[in-house]
């Protein structure tokens, strides 16, 4: 234990934090210190922004066209309720036939749900009607269009 020196403080002290040496009164206090001082401002720095006007975008602008997505006709909802009544089956019972969820069911019925080929044959192969022509007849009647 000679070798210590008992003389000797040890002080050790945390730099100041990138948010404390970017402050304003960091940097005002380094100018008045004469020290060189380099600020930039980055434009959109740490935001998820692009404020880039594209052909698309000005497209949209201009477009003054309403638009939406094309929905079930409600004359084809009541066809697949009436299919589904005939059949004895609830919008549940109809659902888990076809694999999907009963609110499937009920926004085809009500006329909320956008169109999908593959849901529409599997409603009709399970009611036995076809549903899309919003003509209630049987899917083995013969039509001559």
């Amino acid at each position: 234990m000679a070798e210590s020196d008992w003389d000797t403080v040890t002080v050790l002290r945390k730099k100041g934090s990138a948010a404390q040496s970017k402050s304003k009164q960091a940097i005002i206090s380094a100018q008045r210190k004469g020290d060189a001082v380099e600020t930039s401002k980055k434009w959109a720095a740490g935001q998820n922004k692009q404020h880039v006007v594209t052909k698309n975008t000005a497209k949209l602008d201009s477009e003054t066209e309403e638009l939406s997505h094309q929905r079930v006709p409600l004359e084809v909802g009541k066809v697949i309720q009436q299919g589904r009544q005939n059949k004895g089956l609830t919008q549940k019972d109809l659902a888990t036939k076809i694999n999907e969820k009963p609110q499937i069911i009920a926004e085809y019925e009500s006329g909320k749900a956008i169109p999908n080929n593959q849901v529409m044959g599997k409603i009709e192969r399970a009611i036995g009607f076809r549903s899309r022509l919003g003509v209630s007849r049987p899917m083995n009647c013969v039509s001559y269009f």
